[in-house]
């Protein structure tokens, strides 16, 4: 429901007009809105926005009903009071308008909470809560690490009076505080309907309920839900012995903004931050760098491609290796073979007369599992079923580690035979969007690979869609920003991997041609860049 209308539009919005009391305003970065004299040649576009909130109000009260029939403009008490009265009911949301990076608008949306938010009683019975006054409720909206203070905690106080050393959920605060900017006012006790920062309250995390040990069992207030991520970057630490300060920072950044994720892939060993979008990024970057001294350097993260194979062999693999002492000597034959997909790998042994001794087996074993970390194209390689069939020993020059290396001998000869092929992740995708932008997404899937499944309405969302489908991890890298332009900034996906898939022969090729591995007898590049895109490539 619009509670202002913008002047303006996009990077040239100047001002606005409040519909509640028909004045117009002035932006001004870093200071308040200035009143100005009411553009007259806007006055047509202001009255349809005001009639269009005042009706919407009209719905849940009869006699401002009234008055709109009889054409009488309300008084603006009644317009703040309806406003008051339907916003704490939950049963409106009104809209402004401005730009928070050059701090327009923020004032108006602060004074307007003052003016029209509910009351913290009448929004505590609306949300169910029913301890007694005397029991101290709170909850935890935010989370700030600060240099000098440590960790805080902002909450809201919804029951009774917290003070300074309250035990709560067993543990003891540790100082309140109202934040200014970045200033810290000490406090001695917080009252009910007041947000305050409590100091020390380790173990505690932004969306906790917070109360005495004898009513946390009874009570849990609802938490909001944490977005999936759908944007990644691979960072890396500018300096080197910045890296071990890395992990203590990205815990302490991810507990400020639950939206944050990372991991360090295990296929790729990049370290991978997720979060909403690439704004978002390069906001918790600059953070990591402002706050924690640690500049980052970035990248698309690698597709994390795997091979199997496509055909069975049989391989030898001997290695001997003299020294002025013992030698070295191991020799094993290995069957090679093709399992179903996401069957994984299997390893057995049908060793028959002690041709190659019990104690060695294992050696063999971790052999063909280490070269099969990095395969014939450079990935790790799955689904491969490896059978040690036969061999020989040498009574004093044999050991595990030679079968090791017989092992990984066997198996760069023999798996070049199998018809490596490569493959990539494929995610299932369920894309929210707008009915009316439902077309546009169904192309936007088709143009980056992926398969779609099926849409349909979604449940509780009156006008939007969900698009179920698959689509090849490597197309993802910047599907959000797309889908985003596509749908003026509403769409949104939540995505799970779901399977293995060959890559089309022609993609193949070019992925390996700028990974720069090349088959020949497994001699492979170790290092790869996976920034593909196929979509840019196409």
């Amino acid at each position: 429901m619009p509670h202002q209308y913008p002047i303006g539009r996009g990077e040239s919005l100047t001002g606005f007009i409040d519909l509640v009391t028909e004045q117009a305003y002035h932006y001004h970065s870093g200071a308040p809105a200035d009143r100005v004299p009411f553009p007259e040649h806007l006055k047509a576009q202001e009255t349809i926005a005001r009639n269009e909130m005042l009706e919407t109000l009209a719905n849940f009260d009869d006699h401002l009903l009234e008055e709109l029939l009889e054409e009488i403009d309300p008084p603006q008490e009644e317009i703040v009071r309806d406003l008051k009265l339907e916003l704490g009911a939950d049963l409106i949301v009104p809209v402004f308008f401005g730009s928070a990076d050059r701090d327009f608008g923020v004032r108006p949306l602060l004074e307007a909470l003052l003016r029209e938010a509910p009351d913290p009683d009448t929004t505590a019975e609306r949300r169910g809560i029913t301890l007694s006054a005397s029991t101290p409720l709170a909850q935890v909206l935010k989370t700030y690490f600060t240099p000098q203070g440590g960790k805080l905690s902002l909450v809201r106080v919804w029951q009774g009076t917290i003070q300074d050393g309250t035990l709560l959920n067993g543990v003891r605060v540790g100082g309140i505080y109202r934040l200014m900017g970045q200033q810290q006012q000490g406090l001695q006790s917080a009252q009910a309907g007041e947000i305050v920062a409590l100091g020390r309250l380790e173990g505690i995390k932004t969306g906790d309920t917070l109360t005495t040990a004898d009513a946390q069992k009874a009570t849990e207030l609802p938490k909001a839900e944490h977005l999936d991520p759908v944007y990644a970057l691979a960072i890396n630490a500018e300096k080197r012995n910045d890296e071990v300060k890395l992990t203590g920072a990205l815990s302490k950044l991810l507990e400020e903004d639950c939206s944050l994720h990372w991991h360090q892939h295990g296929d790729t060993h990049e370290i991978i931050l997720w979060g909403q979008g690439e704004i978002h990024l390069q906001v918790a970057l600059d953070r990591l760098r402002r706050k924690y001294n640690l500049p980052m350097s970035t990248h698309l993260p690698q597709v994390p491609y795997k091979e199997t194979i496509r055909k069975s062999t049989s391989s030898h693999g001997r290695y001997k290796h003299q020294t002025g002492g013992h030698g070295q000597f191991g020799d094993v034959y290995l069957d090679i073979k093709p399992r179903s997909r996401g069957q994984g790998f299997q390893f057995d042994e049908t060793i028959v007369g002690g041709v190659v001794p019990r104690q060695y087996i294992p050696g063999v074993e971790t052999g063909v599992r280490e070269y099969l970390a990095r395969g014939a194209l450079g990935f790790p390689v799955v689904d491969v079923a490896v059978t040690l069939t036969n061999g020989s020993y040498h009574s004093v020059d044999s050991s595990e580690q030679a079968f090791k290396q017989a092992a990984r001998l066997a198996m760069q000869e023999g798996l070049v035979k199998c018809e490596p092929v490569l493959l990539e992740p494929i995610a299932r995708l369920v894309i929210s969007i707008p009915t009316d932008f439902t077309s546009k997404v169904l192309r936007l899937v088709s143009g980056r690979r992926g398969q779609v499944l099926g849409y349909d309405a979604k449940v509780d969302w009156y006008g939007w869609d969900e698009v179920t489908s698959l689509l090849p991890q490597a197309e993802m890298q910047d599907l959000i920003v797309e889908l985003r332009s596509l749908t003026l900034g509403v769409g949104s996906f939540q995505w799970q991997p779901d399977h293995l898939q060959e890559v089309p022969d022609k993609l193949a090729e070019r992925v390996l041609s700028m990974m720069g591995n090349t088959t020949s007898n497994g001699n492979h590049n170790s290092h790869h860049d996976g920034n593909h895109n196929s979509r840019h490539s196409k």
